[in-house]
């Protein structure tokens, strides 16, 4: 039953997405607003480039034993690009896929989000641990 589930079933989409040039405590502030850990970032032509999670953000951060005061650090923060901290080239599965496929790759790679992308490439919508821990508990339900 669940071989056949296909990626496109379960993906969230449309998927909010930023820019290779977006400053990062825009793509934080994105992150906080929606409630969501993961952006796929978006070139030339919608093109997906890379993804930036909150971890990513964090660790951009500085130390808290830093001594630059609070607005040195915000004015760093306000001009380093989303570019320079997000996994460029990010591992993506297509929406066809079937859906273990997607879970065995995020198992092996330790990732727990795949941009998924249609048969051209583009950007179609996101799958996350969440979408697949929401088909498991729905397929038992109607089981």
């Amino acid at each position: 039953m669940l071989e056949n589930i296909k990626v496109s079933e379960w993906m969230s989409s449309p998927v909010t997405t930023i820019t290779p040039d977006t400053p990062i405590t825009d793509a934080h502030q994105i992150m906080k607003e929606k409630n969501i850990r993961r952006l796929p970032v978006v070139g030339k032509q919608g093109k997906l480039v890379g993804i930036i999670t909150i971890g990513d953000v964090r660790e951009a951060k500085p130390s808290d034993a830093t001594t630059l005061s609070i607005w040195e650090m915000n004015y760093l923060l306000s001009k380093l690009k989303v570019e320079k901290v997000m996994t460029k080239d990010p591992i993506t599965v297509n929406q066809n896929a079937p859906i273990l496929d997607a879970a065995q790759l995020m198992l092996e790679h330790k990732i727990s989000g795949l941009p998924v992308v249609d048969d051209e490439g583009k950007l179609v919508g996101i799958l996350t641990e969440s979408d697949i821990f929401r088909m498991l508990v729905k397929s038992r339900v109607n089981a």
